[in-house]
């Protein structure tokens, strides 16, 4: 006798979102963030896509729930862009060293760059994510032929910071105002993405 799956979200705890979740750590580790797609991992956790889909919604927020870090580009970054141009670098290094001084998000972030950094397995994933959720968004937005180039200066000079002040905590960056450093970097930014 063949057991077919049903369609649609279970009757009952089923412990569906639990392999779902475990699913994604196997089919992004073993495949990168670009290579691993809903119907795998669906494939591999017993259930249909639609599951997926209504548990996590799109890839983004799976990755997201998988890594255990609260911040969505995919989301923010369009929101950032938008509004005065001439404010756009600063809006940019506001929102990443805002996010790094909630306890949750520094803590997870710091782990996974480590981590990244120190994997071979991990940087794929990572290095897959960055650049669709991340750059590739910049890129469709700005709209100028070299705008691949300038999102991912601004990527560099961000993951400088970030490992900069969070990681290896060299002063005075580390313990200098959010401020001073919008103040100081957001222009940078700012010329990388306009000028």
């Amino acid at each position: 006798m063949t057991t077919t799956r049903r369609r649609g979200r279970p009757r009952g705890e089923s412990g569906s979102r639990e392999r779902i979740v475990t699913a994604a750590e196997h089919e992004f580790g073993e495949n990168g963030y670009d290579g691993a797609t809903i119907r795998a991992i669906a494939g591999r956790a017993g259930v249909d896509s639609a599951l997926v889909h209504h548990y996590f919604g799109t890839k983004a927020d799976l990755f997201a729930e998988v890594i255990g870090i609260p911040l969505r580009p995919d989301v923010d970054v369009p929101a950032i862009l938008q509004g005065p141009r001439d404010e756009v670098g600063e809006r940019v290094v506001r929102y990443v060293l805002a996010a790094f001084e909630r306890p949750e998000v520094r803590r997870r972030g710091v782990t996974m760059i480590r981590v990244a950094l120190g994997s071979k397995a991990m940087s794929p994933v990572l290095v897959g994510f960055l650049s669709r959720e991340l750059i590739g968004r910049i890129t469709a937005l700005l709209e100028t032929p070299d705008a691949a180039l300038r999102a991912t200066l601004v990527a560099s000079q961000m993951a400088g910071l970030i490992v900069t002040r969070y990681v290896a905590r060299l002063q005075p960056i580390a313990d200098a105002p959010i401020d001073e450093l919008v103040a100081r970097i957001g222009p940078t930014i700012q010329r990388y993405l306009f000028e």
